[in-house]
This record gives C-alpha cells, sequence and structure tokens, in this order.
C-alpha cells in the first residue's frame, strides 16, 4: 500500500496558533528516536489534527498506512473532514475513514480514520497490523473498553514490529500509567490553548422549596439567565442523556421565550444524523444554548463556546457481576471529568463554568472515572482474545487489570453461549466450533449466538435481521412533543407475543416502502412515520455484513418463511441467562433471583405471558426487560443441556418400568424449568440405585414379575409374618436391613433394575441353581414353636361353616388383632355363638382383661387377674366352649364356685376390653374386598340387610321374586336355594309374603323369617281364593251372640269375622304346606269346606271372651276409689293385651279356651279388689317386676331380629300366673310360681348372653 501512496503535491501546513505546533520539533524527534511517545494535551492543543500531518511529512505513509483511532464514529468523521479541509484535498483520498459501514478511503489513502473498534476488527484479518507503519490511539484518557485493549494489544505488537510507531494521545491525565505500560515511553505534555476559566459553585439550594432543592432544570435556566449577561458567547450545557436534553431543551424555550435576545438552542448526542451533528459546527446568527452529552467532553471542540454549566452527572455504563446485568446508573462525574468540562469554555477566550453543585461535593469527588475495562462485562474481548490467540486474559497486558469477578463473568458467559470449554480437568479454555463462529461474526456474543443456532432451527435470515437490529441504536423515534402520534404509528409492528416480531413487521414494512418509493420518498415516508432513517440504512447495511458474514462460513440461508417457534428457539441461545418467569406480582424472576419488569414501550406489557426471554436487561429505576418475547419453558432444556442443573428427589423403584427411578427437576440459573418428571436414576447414580433396588424391588417385593428365588423367598416371608402377627410380636422374621444386606452381599454392583438383574440370573444359575434361596431359618430370629395351629386356628369353624381367620398386629388399625371373613352371600348364616371365647391364644389376654374391666368392688374379689383367668380356663373343656354357653356366663359360674361370689351380669365392662381381643368380622364382596367391618355381628347383619337381601335375590335368580299374586300361579312352592361360591355354600329362602291385597314372592336372608312370612302369604293366598263366610254366620248364631260380637274392638263386625276367619284358616292349615298347585287346589277346597263351621265355631268362642271382656270394662268404669288407681290401671292394661284388633288371629283357635280364662280370673280380680286393695297392689308390684324384667330382655334384641320363641312365649307363663295369683281355682295349663318365673327368666337371660 505504501508504494501505492502519492507524494504530497505541495508542503504540508501547520496552524503556528496551535500548541501542538510550537513543540513540533520536540515531538518529530521523540518519534524519530522511540518506538513509543505518549503526548499529552488538553484539548485544543491541536495533537488530535496535527499528528497524523506531521507523521505524513516524515514520510511513515511511504512504508504504510497511519492508522488514526477515535473512540467516537462522530469524531472519526469529523476529524478525518477537518484534517482533509487542512490538506486542502477531498475527503476518501489521501486523508479517509471508515466506520462502521462507511468506509470513505481508497487505495490513495495515507490517512485513514477509524474508530478503535475498526481496527480490532482489522486485526483478526492482519494480526500485526503490517498494513500500518504507524498508528495514533487518540483520546486514550477516555479508557474505553476498546481503547485498553488496543493498548494490551499494542504492549504486545511492538516487540514483533519493532517499525511500528505508536503514538499514544491524552488529555493530561494518568499520563504517567500510559509511559509505565510502555517500558517508560516518553511523555510529551502540550499546553493547551485555552484562556482562564472562572469555576463558580452554585448547588441546587432554595431555601422556599419544602426539600430545599431547585429542580435541575430550573437550575439550568436560572444559570443560561445568568452567563448571559456575562456578553457573547456560546453555552455549553452537559446532560447525561437523550430524554434530559429534550426535557432541557423544553425548560430553555419556555424560560426564555420572552427575551429579545436571538436564542438557538442545539441537542448534540451520538444518535442525531450526521446533517444534525455538523450544525454545532457551522456559524449562528445569535447565541447559542448546546445540550449535549459527554461526548462535546473530550471527543469533539464545539466551536464559539464562552460559557459552560455542569449539573455533575453522566450517565455512566456500569456491570453487576452481581445481577449480570449492565446498568446505566446516573453518576456523579469525576474530578478529571468536571475539569475536562470546564476546560471546554476556555478556547475562544476567558470563560466561565457554573456547577450546579457544591465544592465540598467536587472535593469528595474520585479523581479519574474508572476506565470501562473495570465496569463491564468482558465476554466480548475473551473472546476477541481467544478468536487472536492472545493468551489467557489474566496475563494480558492491560494497562490496568479488570476485576476477577468480571473476568469470571465474562467466562461464565463464554460458557452460557457453548463459546469455550475447558482442556481438560486443569487445561485452559479453548474457543470451541460455535466460539469460532462467534468470533468470525461482527457482532456481540450473545447475537452471534443466535446467528449460529438459527441454520440448526431453519430460521436464519429472520434472525439475521433482528439480531441486526439488536445490534444498533433502535430507529423509531419517539419525539418529546410528539410521543402519542408516534406511538399510534409505532403499534402497527407491535406484536402481543414478541417484540422480535415487532423487528421483523418494521423490516417488512421498510422493505416494501424501498420498493415502492423513491429515496427522497423513502426518507420523507420514514420521517412521517418517525423512523429514522440513518439507522435504517445502518440497520440494513448490519444485516448485509451479517449475511455475508454467515454465507463466508457456510451457514445456510432459509427460503422458507420460518415459525414462531423456529426464530425464538434460536434466539433463546443467545439468552439463556435473561429468561424470565412471571411471579403472583406480575413481575418477573430472572436468572440468579433478579426481579425486573417488562420496559413499558413493549407489546408485551398489557399481556404478560408466564415465561419470557429479554434481549437486554438495563436498570434505570427499575430492572427493565426490553425487547422481550413469549417462550415456552419446554425449549429451555435442550438449548441449555451444558448449564442446567439437575437435581433428582425420591429415588424410588417403579414396577412399570422394572427400574429404580427419581423425580428429576431441572433448573437453569435458579428458575424452575422442569418441575418434575419421572426417569431412570441408574445411570445418574448408579450406587443409591443398586440400594433403593435392592430395598425396593427384592426386600419389599415390588417387582411385578417376580423371579422364582424371590416368590420363594417371599413365601417363606409371609409364613415367619404370620407367625408373627398371630403372636403379636415383631422379633421373629429378620428386619429389613438384615435381608438387605443378605441380598447385597449376594449381587453385584452394576445391577439396579430388573434387565440387570435378570440377566446376571441366567449366568449365575447355571453354576448355582438355588442362588439367592434363602432357608426358612435364615430369615427367622427367634424362635416360634410356641404359635401352633391348636392356639392359632387359620379357620373358625361353626356347624358346616369353615371361615379364613387373618391376624394382624397392629394397635391402633380397624383390623388389629383377629378377624374373620365372611363373604357377604354368607352374612346371615353366621351367628355370634362362640366368638366371645376367642381364639385359644387370646382366651387368657381376654379373660384376664374381663376381670380388670370389673368394677373395684367385684374385681378385688379376683385378684392377681390373671392367676384367676389361668384358674377358670383350666377349669374349662372344650365342650363348653363349643355349646352355647357364653363366656361371661361360664365366668359367672366358675367364679361363684372359686370364691362363692356372682358377679352380676351388667358388671362385666365389655365395651373397655383392648380392641384387639374382641373378634373383628369383615364381609367381603365377589372380589374378596373388605365391604364392610365390625367387631358387633348382629350390627354388621343389620347394617348390610338391604345389600345382603340383593345379593340373596341375585343369588336365587332374577326370576324368583314375584309380587300381585292372587292365585297359585307360580308353579312348585319356593324353596330355599344353595349355591357354590368357590369353598363357601351361599343360602337364600324364598317364601310367600302377605303384602295387604295380594301376595308376593320374596327372598329371606334366614329360614326363621323366611318360614313364619311363608305360613302368613300362605293363608293370605288361601283367603283370596274363598268366599267371606259373613253371610252363613249371620245366619247361624244366635242374636244373643250377635250382640256380644258387636262388643269387639274394631266396631266392625266384618272386621271381627274375618280375624275370625283367618284364626280358622290357620286352624285347618295346619302343618300342611302344599308344594304345588294341585296340592294347594285339595288344601282351598277342604278349607272352603270346612270353614264356615271351624269360623262358626270360633265365633262362639269369641263370643264368650267378648262377652265376659264387656262385663269386666263395665266393672272398671265409673268414679275410682284412690287406694285402687293403681290396681284398676293394671286391670285395664291387662284387659287390653287380651282382647285388641286382631287378637283372633294372633293367639289362634288353640289360645282361645285360655283367653277365656284368662278373662274370668280378671273378672274375679276385680270384683274381689275393693276387699283388700293392699294386698292387690302388693302383687301389681310382683308383676311389675317380672313384666319389666321380661321387656328388658326384649329391648335386647336388635331390632329387626326375630324374637325367640321362648321369650314370646313368656307372656303364657305370666298370664298363667296371674290366673294362680288371682283366680286359683280356675286352675292354670302347667305350674307356675313366682321362683319359677324367674328362673325362667334367668334362662332366657343366659340364652340370649350366648347370641
Amino acid at each position: 500500500m505504501s508504494d501505492l501512496s502519492p507524494k504530497p503535491l505541495r508542503p504540508i501546513e501547520f496552524p503556528a496558533q496551535l500548541p501542538v505546533v510550537a513543540e513540533k520539533e520536540r515531538i518529530l524527534a521523540a518519534i524519530r528516536d522511540h518506538q513509543v511517545v505518549v503526548l499529552a494535551g488538553e484539548t485544543g492543543s491541536g495533537k488530535t489534527t496535527q499528528l497524523p500531518k506531521m507523521l505524513l511529512e516524515m514520510g511513515f505513509a511511504e512504508h504504510g498506512l497511519i492508522g488514526h483511532t477515535q473512540p467516537r464514529r462522530l469524531a472519526a468523521r469529523s476529524v478525518a473532514k477537518r484534517i482533509a479541509e487542512e490538506l486542502k484535498e477531498p475527503l476518501g483520498q489521501r486523508v479517509g475513514f471508515k466506520i462502521r459501514f462507511q468506509d470513505e478511503s481508497s487505495e490513495h489513502t495515507a490517512i485513514k480514520l477509524m474508530t478503535d473498534g475498526i481496527l480490532l476488527a482489522e486485526m483478526q484479518r492482519d494480526r500485526l497490523l503490517k498494513r500500518y507503519s504507524a498508528i495514533i490511539i487518540d483520546e486514550a484518557h477516555e479508557r474505553s473498553l476498546n481503547i485498553d485493549f488496543l493498548l494490551g494489544v499494542l504492549r504486545q505488537l511492538i516487540d514483533k514490529r519493532p517499525d511500528l510507531k505508536v503514538i499514544i494521545t491524552s488529555a493530561t491525565i494518568e499520563t504517567e500509567r500510559f509511559s509505565k505500560h510502555f517500558r517508560d515511553a516518553p511523555v510529551i505534555e502540550v499546553s493547551g490553548r485555552t484562556f482562564p476559566v472562572e469555576v463558580r459553585y452554585q448547588p441546587l439550594l432554595d431555601s422556599s422549596s419544602s426539600d430545599g432543592e431547585v429542580d435541575i432544570y430550573q437550575g439550568i435556566c436560572d444559570a443560561s439567565a445568568q452567563l448571559m449577561k456575562e456578553g457573547p458567547g456560546d453555552i455549553l450545557v452537559f446532560l447525561s442523556g437523550e430524554r434530559e436534553i429534550r426535557d432541557s431543551a423544553d425548560a430553555l424555550r419556555e424560560f426564555h421565550q420572552d427575551s429579545r435576545e436571538s436564542l438557538e438552542i442545539v441537542p448534540l448526542y451520538a444518535r442525531l444524523s450526521a446533517n444534525e451533528q455538523n450544525r454545532i459546527f457551522q456559524p449562528a446568527q445569535g447565541r447559542r444554548i448546546v445540550l449535549a452529552t459527554n461526548v462535546a467532553e473530550t471527543s469533539l471542540t464545539v466551536p464559539g463556546i464562552r460559557y459552560v454549566i455542569d449539573p455533575g452527572t453522566a450517565r455512566i455504563s456500569r456491570y453487576s457481576y452481581r445481577t449480570k446485568v449492565q446498568r446505566l446508573p446516573i453518576e456523579n462525574i469525576s474530578q478529571a471529568s468536571a475539569n475536562q468540562r470546564a476546560g471546554r469554555c476556555g478556547r475562544v477566550g476567558p470563560g466561565i463554568c457554573i456547577r450546579l453543585y457544591s465544592e465540598d461535593d467536587y472535593q469528595q469527588r474520585p479523581p479519574f472515572t474508572d476506565p470501562e475495562i473495570l465496569r463491564t462485562n468482558l465476554a466480548s474481548v475473551i473472546l476477541q482474545m481467544a478468536t487472536l490467540k492472545l493468551g489467557d486474559i489474566r496475563k494480558f497486558p492491560f494497562l490496568q487489570r479488570p476485576d476477577e469477578r468480571f473476568i469470571n463473568d465474562g467466562m461464565r458467559l463464554l460458557d452460557e453461549l457453548g463459546a469455550m470449554q475447558k482442556g481438560g480437568r486443569k487445561g485452559p479454555r479453548r474457543l470451541t466450533a460455535i466460539g469460532r463462529s462467534l468470533g468470525r461474526l461482527p457482532i456481540d456474543p450473545r447475537l452471534g449466538r443466535m446467528v449460529v443456532a438459527a441454520e440448526d432451527f431453519h430460521s436464519v435470515r429472520e434472525v439475521l435481521i433482528i439480531t441486526a437490529a439488536l445490534s444498533i441504536q433502535d430507529p423509531r423515534e419517539r419525539p418529546h412533543d410528539k410521543q402519542q402520534k408516534a406511538d399510534e404509528l409505532h403499534k402497527r409492528f407491535m406484536d402481543e407475543r414478541s417484540d422480535f416480531v415487532a423487528w421483523l413487521k418494521l423490516w417488512n414494512y421498510l422493505q416494501e416502502q424501498q420498493h415502492a418509493l423513491s429515496s427522497s420518498q423513502f426518507r420523507k415516508q420514514c420521517k412521517q412515520d418517525f423512523i429514522h432513517y440513518l439507522r435504517v440504512r445502518e440497520w440494513q447495511d448490519v444485516y448485509a455484513q451479517l449475511r455475508q458474514s454467515v454465507r463466508e462460513q457456510g451457514i445456510r440461508i432459509n427460503d422458507e418463511p420460518a415459525t414462531y417457534e423456529q426464530i425464538h428457539q434460536a434466539i433463546l441461545t443467545g439468552l439463556l441467562s435473561q429468561i424470565g418467569q412471571k411471579d403472583e406480582k406480575h413481575q418477573y424472576v430472572g436468572a440468579r433471583q433478579t426481579r425486573f419488569f417488562i420496559f413499558p414501550g413493549s407489546g408485551l406489557f398489557n399481556k404478560k405471558p408466564n415465561w419470557l426471554m429479554s434481549a437486554e436487561l438495563v436498570e434505570t429505576s427499575k430492572l427493565y426487560g426490553r425487547y422481550v418475547a413469549r417462550i415456552e419453558p419446554e425449549w429451555i432444556e435442550p438449548v441449555a443441556q451444558h448449564l442446567v442443573r439437575r437435581n433428582y428427589h425420591e429415588p424410588r423403584y417403579s414396577k412399570k418400568r422394572g427400574a429404580v427411578v427419581a423425580t428429576e427437576q431441572v433448573t437453569l440459573y435458579g428458575l424452575l424449568i422442569v418441575p418434575g418428571r419421572t426417569v431412570h436414576y441408574g445411570k445418574v447414580d448408579p450406587v443409591v440405585a443398586r440400594e433403593v433396588f435392592i430395598r425396593e424391588a427384592l426386600v419389599q417385593a415390588q417387582m411385578k414379575q417376580p423371579p422364582a428365588f424371590l416368590q420363594r423367598n417371599l413365601a417363606l416371608i409371609q409364613d415367619v409374618r404370620e407367625l408373627e402377627e398371630k403372636s403379636r410380636r415383631r422379633d421373629i422374621l429378620i428386619d429389613e436391613e438384615a435381608l438387605f444386606q443378605a441380598y447385597e452381599a449376594h449381587l453385584p454392583s452394576d445391577i439396579y433394575d430388573d434387565r440387570a438383574l435378570l440377566h446376571w440370573l441366567k449366568k449365575s444359575q447355571k453354576a448355582d441353581p438355588k442362588v439367592l434361596h434363602f432357608s426358612r431359618e435364615q430369615l427367622m430370629q427367634q424362635d416360634a414353636t410356641h404359635v401352633t395351629s391348636l392356639d392359632y386356628p387359620d379357620q373358625w369353624v361353626q356347624g358346616r361353616l369353615r371361615l379364613p381367620l387373618t391376624y394382624v398386629f397392629e394397635p391402633g388399625h380397624q383390623d388389629d388383632g383377629v378377624s374373620v371373613d365372611i363373604p357377604l352371600p354368607m352374612l346371615n348364616q353366621v351367628t355370634p355363638v362362640g366368638f366371645d371365647w376367642q381364639v385359644p391364644a387370646l382366651r387368657e389376654d381376654l379373660v384376664t382383661a374381663l376381670i380388670k374391666s370389673l368394677p373395684k368392688q367385684w374385681r378385688r374379689n379376683f385378684v392377681p387377674a390373671p392367676n384367676y383367668a389361668r384358674a377358670f380356663l383350666e377349669s374349662v373343656d372344650t365342650t363348653l366352649v363349643a355349646s352355647e354357653t357364653s363366656m361371661i356366663m361360664a365366668m359367672t359360674q366358675r367364679f361363684k364356685r372359686m370364691s362363692g361370689i356372682e358377679v352380676p351380669a351388667d358388671a362385666w365392662q365389655l365395651e373397655s376390653i383392648p380392641v384387639h381381643l374382641r373378634v373383628n368380622f369383615r364381609v367381603l364382596d365377589e372380589q374378596g374386598q373388605v365391604i364392610a367391618r365390625d367387631r358387633d355381628l348382629r350390627h354388621l347383619q343389620q347394617q348390610l340387610q338391604p345389600t345382603l337381601t340383593k345379593t340373596l335375590v341375585e343369588t336365587a335368580g332374577d326370576d324368583v321374586e314375584q309380587e300381585g299374586l292372587t292365585d297359585w300361579s307360580f308353579g312348585d312352592a319356593p324353596k330355599p336355594v344353595e349355591k357354590q361360591r368357590g369353598r363357601f355354600s351361599i343360602h337364600a329362602f324364598p317364601a310367600l309374603k302377605d303384602e295387604g291385597k295380594s301376595v308376593a314372592i320374596r327372598v329371606f336372608d334366614n329360614q326363621a323369617d323366611a318360614e313364619r312370612a311363608h305360613r302368613q302369604g300362605l293363608r293370605k293366598l288361601v283367603l283370596l281364593q274363598i268366599p267371606s263366610p259373613v253371610s252363613y254366620l249371620r245366619e247361624k248364631l244366635p242374636n244373643k251372640a250377635k250382640l256380644a260380637l258387636y262388643f269387639n274392638p274394631w266396631g266392625q263386625v266384618e272386621a271381627l269375622i274375618e280375624d275370625c276367619m283367618l284364626a280358622a284358616i290357620d286352624s285347618l292349615i295346619g302343618d300342611t304346606e302344599p308344594r304345588n298347585e294341585d296340592e294347594f287346589r285339595v288344601l282351598t277346597h277342604r278349607i272352603r269346606a270346612e270353614l264356615n263351621e271351624r269360623t262358626l265355631l270360633i265365633a262362639r268362642q269369641v263370643e264368650r271372651c267378648l262377652l265376659l271382656s264387656y262385663q269386666v270394662q263395665k266393672q272398671l268404669k265409673g268414679k275410682i276409689p284412690l287406694p285402687l288407681v293403681n290396681s284398676y290401671n293394671d286391670a285395664k292394661a291387662h284387659l287390653q293385651r287380651l282382647i285388641y284388633p286382631g287378637f283372633v288371629s294372633d293367639f289362634g283357635e288353640h289360645r282361645l279356651a285360655d283367653t277365656e280364662r284368662y278373662l274370668k280370673a280378671l273378672a274375679q280380680r276385680v270384683e274381689k279388689l275393693p276387699v283388700d286393695p293392699n294386698k292387690d297392689r302388693l302383687r301389681c308390684l310382683l308383676f311389675e317386676k317380672l313384666e319389666g324384667r321380661w321387656q328388658e330382655l326384649l329391648k335386647k334384641i336388635p331390632k329387626g331380629d326375630p324374637v325367640p320363641e321362648g321369650l314370646q312365649d313368656f307372656r303364657w307363663y305370666l298370664e298363667e300366673f296371674r290366673v294362680s295369683t288371682f283366680a286359683q281355682q280356675l286352675g292354670t295349663r302347667f305350674p307356675v310360681s313366682e321362683q319359677r318365673l324367674k328362673q325362667r327368666l334367668d334362662e332366657l337371660e343366659s340364652e340370649l348372653k350366648r347370641v
């Protein structure tokens, strides 16, 4: 290139008034004699424009390019233009510039202005910078990331390029540091071309305001008014950002609107177009107030400035290693920055700088601004270093070594992007294939990762558009005075799911407009749409450059449009640490538990998805996620395999999978992306998986298809476990730990699932067929010879029934103790007899508990209780146990013999004995499942009666039950049904049942109820076939008898005659049971022939009874003397028990003669009553006692159960005893006395206790 550079056509001129020109000879000598020179001079000294000309004059252009870096594109462009003007040559010839997507240089260029980023990018192709003979690093004091990186690179490079001249220019800040960095390079200081600057401190204080502070914009307005009175000259105001500039412009216009002075307010910031930025260099008609960011602090000399207003703040980018977020807080500037700002008003004459803070505040500020390398993420630097093979960043010769935490964070980001990996355990990190691709892409590593991933997701075209957009400043503008209109226009491009889709919509719109319109029309359209035209051009340039880069790398660009999922899964690869999950407060919890909000300008602001990713997290007043999109959590894990953490919970054996599984939770930077899924655990942790497999699959026998050894071992274990349940001990079977150790000792270390076990078994059984077969002795730790089948039977025998017994030793469990399993259809066949004796092994405990249940007055006679219990059981033989004698009765009798004391029946507190000592009754359905359980068999039978009846009907057959019968039309008489269900026989008892106007066939659960119902049903069926004998009776009965019949309790003769007829039918049927229709016809024929006479005979007997009843009623009427009230009431009650509706058929023909005798005895009692009322009252008390005890026994019969016949017949004992007491001369059917009745009641009570 050097031999192509043309020689100067005219001598180079140097403005003599510039301070740097005065030091020209000293500078040239230093450059000749030293490889590196540090030139320190204030802004305005001319170093930026004159140094390249000096190098050009020295002939360096003959050997290569004179490179000249600037920290900003604006500065690179304006400096190139200024130098070209001084050389009186057009820009782009000997003086050119190159910034991002704008190259104004040619093959004749000798002096090349560029940003420091451009020079770094060129090093990828020209690592030794062989195209350059000299390099000027300007504004080095700004210490940007690229400047510090370049200084380190040049520090290494000068040893390999001794011919390369390096000139470092800086304001008079930290020059010693630069000199030492380059081995004590000479420092030439050039004084600035400055005039005296008066600094005034005017802190924002106002005693009249509530908080004592003045609004910053009011302070700027007041300061500008003050300075405008000092004389002519422009004012430069430093502000922290574009928004502050717009707000200040509005405030100043309003404040100075009445000013007579011509005033122009000019903004200056990086986002402005070139034309707008050039306004500050053009002459103005009146006074100007320039509102600038810190771009005007050192990079640009704004002409005509006589005054500076310095609020003392700037927006400084800082990286938080804790939150991993690049923040842009507004901070107080350093003393060096404040001095730089003040120096801006001493270029054209004496100046004044008003600082809107106090002098004490200034003195307490840090001397220098932290270099960017100490406050930013270093991922891009590390990637560039790795791409350029510059070695470990920790050993790289930076001017100031960056914070180790920032280095680690940069490494972590590259790890996150999959760009770097460790080279072995202790080896250095090295680039991966992804990292090498990222290093060749001219964009941020995160964005580059998206582009590289896009090929896998077939969305390269769309991702290139989006990443290009994210590489530039947003072209969508929101002017302060037209925000609403701008928002409405921009809303066209918004997408409720994704701000990235909004970029694609905007791109497509701009493409359409650009093709449809001319260049000037397109620019106007952009302006109307509030879209920055130059930013659009930059966006297109970046896209074109990226497109070229990916093609060079062989990445295919898709032709078909990509789906939402394809685009956003590719983008997700670059934003894995910038995802968020919505919480209950509608905030987002991000990586490492940071919390952020969706930026208000986002299309998702009002429709917050559960999961999103954010292109950037920026902290201003809050931490905001900008450019966000909805994502699905299931997208995350596949692209973050190298980053996720997997936690495993609840390792367990899965019968279905035949392996040990665990619940896997997957987190990414603390966010739960997979809340729980079941995975195989064997490969995750083989040791734990093996232990779990042995404990659960083998020890706990959870295998779906257990091998033969396990089935045999389980059978042995079950046998031993049953011994424990029976003996109510837990020390016979070896514990699970011992069983685990037994299996563990035999099994190899790599067995943790069914497949591995069966494979090992197949091999091992060839050598030992009984491998893993344990003996009964190996499984027992205690002897169990005491558990015999005699003491612990496996079934309960009751008649023909054989009911299985189950033993459970689990206090508190509903089945604790001995359980009898009864199939539902057999429930009606089981009686309570014998169950109160328990199984032999528990009898001693039961008897002891019963003794202890007695109240103290009885219990103290049988101490110690265990001794009495043993003595009782020794006196009991198997005959007594097998009899119907209850245990309570047997204990009462035996203890009376032992001690002479008779314990009352109600003293035994059955409810207080331990539950396990009472037999538990469990009812099973057809599948063997327990449907009900109770310790009281009768209660259980009542509870399940409806279910049992339904089951019995099903057993008997659906066609057995019939209803609405008025004749024998059902074939043979219903017969008991017996069906075999497994080991059991089920009995159902169909029978006729009287249902009022008709007869039905119903199924009963016991024979007694069926027989009782059948007799009544048969009687009703006969009655329905025979005409009423009323007419016959009216004809045959004498008038006196007819009159007597009217004394019946019904009042209607027909009802009495029907009752007599029913009694007659019962008498005529007798024991006859017709088995079919023919026999029924024979029976009805016979009854029809005899019924009238038999009914007449019964009616005559009833006539006598009714006449006696009438006489007694007459005797009981009238005024009753007080001493006779109780006796009279007793007599009335007795009469009502003898004569009532239905008494004829209830008592039956055979009881009518007795009833007549009972009525005669009652009549005699009433007649004698006034003679000796005291004697009658005493007899009443006796009968009350006897009847009361009888009624108590009746109450003990469970509701719905039939009353035992003996208990029913006791009423006749009472009637006979009344005859014996009140009319002995009438005689009794059988001997009766008070003692005999009491003895009979005792017998009846004992019978009830047995059941």
